[in-house]
């Protein structure tokens, strides 16, 4: 087996425990017309444009062109920001902090817009922990774009073989394969020490 030499997270679910909806439960009670709005105002479409770099103020002006009677909801959106980060101080920050001071070289890998991450590093310290990362919303690829993959290794000087990638998402996962990547699927962090420990880290 080829040696672990760097490790790549991504910071959705796996860092900050993203859950786009958490805000939208307190601010439409009702399930079904909450299931509306995500369907036809926020969509995944118009987050996904998020993740490939408009900026904030761009989109939402845009959204609410599209949908002026939802004005008060798009802009909570944003105001509710950071409670979409409910537990951003887990067991898994944690795993990632002592890999960073063991000396192994860990980076980001985020889908976030490059404000939104910004915006995060000002709240969460730990993302300034590892060297660096790269914001698909930058590159205008995200994942499981294999072109993302690419860009990170050749930013970061990564080797496809010897990189551990750390993701909550299956086809994220398998993306990171293709693009030659060692990969393994985060779902708790007693799991992730594990599957750390299986690579010698």
């Amino acid at each position: 087996m080829t040696e672990i030499r760097h490790v790549v997270f991504d910071i959705g679910k796996v860092l900050l425990h993203y859950d786009p909806e958490l805000p939208f439960r307190r601010l439409i009670p009702d399930e079904a017309a909450r299931r509306r709005f995500l369907a036809e105002v926020c969509t995944p479409e118009w987050n996904v444009e998020q993740d490939r770099g408009r900026p904030w103020p761009e989109a939402e002006a845009l959204l609410i062109g599209q949908h002026p009677q939802h004005e008060a909801l798009i802009r909570a959106f944003r105001r509710h920001w950071r409670e979409m980060v409910p537990h951003a101080y887990d067991d898994t920050v944690a795993i990632l902090a002592r890999l960073v001071e063991a000396g192994h070289d860990v980076t980001l890998l985020s889908n976030f817009a490059a404000d939104t991450f910004a915006e995060a590093r000002t709240i969460f310290p730990f993302l300034a922990l590892p060297r660096g990362a790269t914001v698909s919303g930058e590159a205008g690829v995200i994942k499981p774009d294999a072109a993302i993959y690419r860009l990170h290794a050749e930013t970061f000087g990564l080797e496809p073989a010897a990189t551990l990638f750390v993701d909550d998402s299956a086809k994220n996962v398998e993306g990171a394969r293709n693009a030659g990547w060692r990969a393994v699927l985060f779902t708790d962090a007693p799991t992730l020490q594990s599957d750390l420990a299986r690579f010698g880290l």
